[in-house]
């Protein structure tokens, strides 16, 4: 065989492939991460841009939701080979497998620790998702519902089965279905009448990479209900309910009332965190305490309390405004 010939064989072909049931409603984007594995999302989104990627012919862009018999043309992607596998501590495991809230044959439902991305990427070689598959080997299908922020605390969902996935991706999208409720602990005194915050968020990447978002006129549409649970002199504790899912919302829309989150790097004013670091807040003080679900037609409830090392410090350290 000449080298032509050689370098042609190891070429990759163009690939189709045709959506059936298993992808009904999923978004092009996640579908290739997936069928793509080891291709950095990054290149999957300029693929897409490019035209590279195809679906019945035509450009298509990242929130595409998937029909069935739709073909999607693949242009040939040279994919490096995956890396070994990152070895985690049994102590890791260990600890994830001692905070799972919920599991049976298709959910698992985890009290994810502070400071733990929820998947590898972006310098991390894991995350939640990546922890859980090596925990449940002979699992065929381990994927992450939806997302929390790496030094968000709380319940989050991963599914085992495609149509439990797709059953609350459903849910999520049409925001009936899945209710979720946090706590946050945020600087100022939270007004009892304030119950809503009501303002488009706007996200943008810096050229660092690193996403910030922002209230502003041209962004999506985005609601939080709040209530305050308990108010200390110069803090609130504030239960928080995101209708709609915007990247960073709870934490953004606290900063647009006037009352950011303790311990935010992103979003808090310096001095208000040298203060908190002080008193010995060191992580976000942001906790996803309920979820409440639909699922095969039952309804189901899981709740998480915020952390001892959180609850300790708000009652030693802060001073009730109502004793």
């Amino acid at each position: 065989m000449s080298n032509s010939e050689q370098n042609s064989a190891e070429r990759p072909a163009v690939r189709y492939v045709t959506i059936d049931e298993n992808n009904l409603g999923q978004r092009i984007d996640n579908f290739l991460v997936t069928f793509l594995k080891g291709v950095p999302k990054g290149k999957i989104y300029n693929l897409l841009r490019k035209g590279e990627i195809r679906v019945n012919k035509k450009r298509t862009k990242p929130d595409y939701r998937l029909q069935i018999e739709d073909v999607v043309r693949i242009a040939p992607i040279v994919i490096a080979p995956e890396s070994e596998k990152p070895t985690l501590s049994d102590r890791l495991k260990n600890e994830i497998e001692s905070r799972i809230v919920y599991e049976d044959k298709g959910l698992i439902v985890i009290n994810k620790p502070s400071g733990l991305a929820v998947h590898g990427g972006s310098g991390l070689s894991f995350g939640l998702v990546e922890v859980v598959r090596q925990m449940r080997p002979l699992e065929k299908f381990i994927e992450l519902v939806h997302r929390l922020d790496r030094d968000t605390s709380g319940l989050i969902m991963v599914a085992k089965k495609r149509a439990v996935l797709k059953e609350l991706h459903t849910a999520l999208r049409e925001k009936e279905g899945v209710q979720k409720t946090y706590l946050a602990l945020v600087y100022g005194s939270w007004p009892k009448r304030k119950l809503q915050v009501n303002a488009p968020l706007l996200k943008n990447e810096l050229k660092s990479g690193e996403r910030v978002v922002k209230v502003h006129t041209d962004g999506k549409e985005s609601l939080t209900r709040f209530k305050l649970v308990r108010q200390f002199e110069g803090y609130s504790l504030v239960e928080c309910e995101p209708v709609t899912g915007r990247t960073h919302q709870i934490r953004v829309h606290t900063l647009h009332a006037g009352y950011p989150i303790v311990g935010d790097e992103k979003y808090s004013p310096i001095e208000s965190l040298k203060e908190t670091k002080a008193l010995g807040f060191k992580r976000l003080c942001l906790h996803a305490t309920r979820l409440d679900i639909m699922l095969n037609g039952e309804r189901m409830l899981f709740e998480a309390p915020i952390e001892k090392e959180w609850q300790t410090l708000m009652n030693e350290k802060l001073i009730s405004a109502f004793p």
